[in-house]
């Protein structure tokens, strides 16, 4: 795709073909004070299983990018935030599903995070000490970059 969509893995057949809908994704970059940020890993039995990313998930039926991220951070963290601040959106062509991330920062939440779907939890600096990182998640770390340099 060359209309600015991020292909990952561009050898691999795409399912559903060139024709599928994108999957609207609600993505939360929480970041603390000391401007460190949270990364998850993949839980096992998932698409890129192991792979670090920022943590969110699909939009429900009639659910806003705001009320999927709360009720995804809730369900897979057990943290319950007060606001997102949209950001930016990415388009990733994966061969499971082309997915529209919606990421948003979140500066604010309460609760301690607890790892609801058995995956790991780290808080990183830049440049990320962890790896494989997900494809999606690889241009979050450049505007992060590109944001702190400015």
């Amino acid at each position: 795709m060359s209309d600015g969509t991020l292909v990952a893995d561009g050898h691999r057949p795409r399912n559903g073909g060139v024709e599928r809908q994108p999957v609207d994704v609600a993505v939360g970059v929480l970041i603390r004070a000391d401007e460190a940020f949270l990364l998850t890993s993949r839980p096992k039995g998932k698409v890129y299983e192991g792979y670090w990313e920022f943590p969110g998930g699909k939009l429900e039926a009639g659910e806003s990018v705001q009320q999927a991220l709360k009720r995804e951070l809730h369900e897979e963290l057990g943290i319950d935030i007060a606001d997102a601040v949209p950001w930016k959106i990415e388009m990733v062509d994966y061969p499971h599903a082309l997915v529209r991330l919606n990421f948003c920062k979140v500066f604010d939440w309460t609760g301690e995070l607890q790892m609801r779907e058995s995956q790991t939890a780290t808080w990183q600096q830049l440049p990320v000490q962890v790896s494989p990182i997900l494809p999606g998640t690889v241009p979050v770390l450049k505007w992060l970059a590109e944001e702190r340099h400015s």
